[in-house]
């Protein structure tokens, strides 16, 4: 049976934030369940943009600074990456306010792109992933709530995707962009070959509407996590009311055999009928999930992929 601990939490400032996260993961038995002296740690935000500082579109500076001081403290070597949507890792992590934060604890920032990719043996069978992901010991998943105009939902599973490459990204919205469930089967194909050995979403202050970066702040007051992201995803659907079967990801994890459903899991702390969003905004009208490029362009990167990418560079076994 897998846990989801699920508590309220409602501030951001240092000591407060760090009791909760330690509330949090103590029926999970706590970070140390989780990291043992020496692993490399991979910390992944949301890093979305830097656009839109103060919307609430990137997982808090103050979350991550939380997790990064108890896996040092818990012999971890931790290290922050991703694959941001719009610009570089760091140079989103500057614009949101990590710098400062991320240097004084000496953490290094990686960028998720480059030529450093691994093939993984799977469904998809051309599926790229960063291979400084895939070598980390440890993956933490510190996903943010958001709504999503393209997937409705963009929770644990959907935070992986920062794992893929930027080419890989357009890659995949122009291949499977048309068809929403296959989309969300290659993010789940994603999830399961980083296999998170932790996920914790940040939803003290959420982002809902027109998300993922068009929306709005909401205030939620909430921390859940899990070692299972396809149980956290689950717990976190039925907490906001929002019907699985219309979020690819969690559609997709159902068809796959990976979610499991609410009345397996167990919850330590809080259940999610006992926090019940009943008036979580969706976005207005959802978006094609492919990006529409004109058929040259999308037939040239298509030549270039298979080309140059999809050769093969050996496979990647499940961690």
């Amino acid at each position: 049976m897998s846990s989801v601990s699920l508590i309220r939490a409602d501030s951001y400032n240092q000591q407060p934030l760090r009791t909760a996260v330690e509330t949090l993961l103590e029926p999970l038995g706590g970070i140390r369940a989780f990291v043992k002296v020496g692993d490399r740690v991979l910390l992944k935000p949301n890093l979305l943009t830097a656009g839109r500082p103060g919307k609430e579109c990137i997982t808090r500076p103050e979350l991550v600074y939380t997790v990064a001081e108890l896996v040092k403290e818990a012999g971890g070597q931790p290290f922050l990456g991703d694959s941001p949507a719009f610009g570089t890792a760091k140079g989103v992590a500057q614009a949101n306010g990590y710098l400062p934060m991320m240097e004084e604890l000496n953490i290094p920032i990686v960028e998720f792109h480059g030529q450093r990719y691994q093939t993984v043996s799977h469904t998809f069978n051309h599926l790229r992933l960063c291979k400084e992901a895939m070598d980390a010991d440890v993956v933490i998943n510190l996903p943010k709530l958001k709504s999503h105009t393209q997937l409705t939902l963009t929770l644990g599973v959907k935070n992986l995707f920062g794992c893929v490459p930027g080419k890989m990204k357009a890659w995949w919205h122009a291949e499977a962009g048309k068809d929403a469930l296959r989309f969300g089967e290659m993010l789940v194909e994603t999830a399961r070959a980083i296999n998170p050995n932790l996920t914790i979403l940040d939803a003290i202050v959420a982002h809902e509407g027109n998300g993922p970066s068009g929306g709005e702040p909401r205030r939620l007051d909430t921390l859940a996590a899990s070692a299972n992201v396809f149980a956290l995803d689950c717990a976190i659907a039925n907490l906001l009311n929002v019907d699985p079967t219309q979020v690819p990801t969690l559609a997709a994890a159902m068809k796959l055999g990976l979610s499991p459903t609410l009345d397996t899991l167990d919850f330590p702390h809080l259940h999610p009928a006992d926090i019940n969003v009943l008036d979580w905004k969706l976005p207005d009208r959802l978006m094609p999930i492919d990006f529409g490029m004109p058929r040259l362009i999308r037939s040239t990167f298509k030549h270039f992929y298979i080309r140059w990418i999809k050769e093969p560079m050996g496979v990647y076994a499940h961690r």
